[in-house]
């Protein structure tokens, strides 16, 4: 079968492997949709995870079951199923309190484990969710709105929890507009994004979200004015900044992967004196069914972050083309391009 392959930190090509083998307890999947995230990035130059190589990356990818073990009888050859990538231990302290996302030893389908840019993939069936009629590009981004889910849940935010008034996300890239997308969902009646490239704020405006530029005078006008703050930027300046920006009793999201060494100054008595909360979230928890089910209900206003299906091979220069060009929002491998 053809992969994008990773053979080690740095080195990524087009590959031919052998067909994985089915272990029980498994299906093989032939893959119909994979997004590339920046974190496919990171992995192949050893900034993320163990640096398991050599790899097949790809942790966004829905398909059908082609095959399944002889002990596996809850799923069946041509479902239709999304991938929940996330592999924990399920025994140490996080995982026993639930946050499997924090697992001490968490491995993951694309990082540690061969994922979803190939033909085919192997995947343990409890991590299989059904998809019915979902297109496969739709159903591919059920794992992005997932850890979206997760950082709104940490903050209270949404379903079953607080509906701010409104709110602000910095970064009009696919993960940040699917974000403000879930914010306005979830019931937010104003919803903002700030960016610095006006093809993206151009974009989110066309999605009914009001776009800002990052570090106008526009955005220092409403200081203290939004009820809800989120970074999806990863720049420590940026979630620097949010506090002051975030309404007394408000909350502030940090989303983005900065780098591990980077440090922001924030003054403790600001937090304390206007009762703000400050949350992290990591990744997804187990929630990939409520991705799916928001997907099902949506009009297709999320799908239209697919600005890219293409062929295997074609997704590969992708890999190295970092921000590359702000009209580019979600890249995917498609087994029909």
């Amino acid at each position: 079968m053809k992969a994008i392959r990773f053979a080690a930190a740095g080195v990524a090509g087009m590959a031919e492997l052998e067909m994985p083998g089915i272990r029980p307890g498994h299906a093989l999947v032939r893959v119909r949709a994979a997004g590339l995230c920046h974190t496919d990035i990171d992995v192949l130059h050893g900034r993320y995870g163990s640096g398991a190589f050599p790899l097949v990356p790809g942790h966004e990818y829905a398909g059908t079951i082609e095959a399944v073990a002889e002990d596996v009888t809850s799923v069946k050859p041509g479902d239709r199923v999304a991938v929940d990538p996330n592999i924990p231990c399920g025994h140490c302290p996080a995982c026993a309190k639930g946050l499997t996302n924090l697992c001490s030893t968490l491995k993951a389908y694309g990082v540690t484990e061969n994922g979803g840019f190939a033909e085919y993939s192997l995947v343990a069936v409890d991590h299989l969710h059904g998809i019915g009629d979902l297109a496969f590009e739709t159903a591919a981004l059920a794992e992005p709105l997932a850890c979206v889910l997760n950082g709104l849940g940490a903050a209270g935010v949404g379903a079953g929890g607080h509906v701010p008034g409104n709110a602000l996300v910095f970064g009009a890239g696919p993960i940040g507009l699917l974000m403000a997308l879930s914010l306005k969902a979830s019931g937010v009646a104003k919803v903002a994004v700030a960016d610095i490239s006006e093809p993206r704020l151009a974009f989110a405006a066309s999605l009914g979200l009001e776009p800002l530029v990052s570090g106008s005078q526009d955005i220092a006008a409403r200081a203290r004015g939004f009820d809800f703050v989120a970074d999806a930027t990863g720049i420590a300046k940026v979630v620097e900044s949010m506090i002051g920006l975030t309404a007394d009793g408000g909350t502030a999201l940090v989303f983005g992967v900065c780098p591990p060494d980077a440090r922001i100054a924030v003054a403790p008595f600001e937090i304390f004196r206007r009762q703000i909360r400050l949350v992290g979230s990591h990744s997804l928890n187990r929630n990939i069914p409520q991705a799916l089910a928001i997907l099902s209900r949506d009009d297709g206003t999320m799908a239209k972050l697919v600005s890219h299906r293409l062929p295997l091979g074609e997704v590969l220069p992708f890999f190295a083309k970092g921000g590359g060009d702000p009209a580019t929002m979600k890249v995917q491998f498609s087994a029909e391009a």
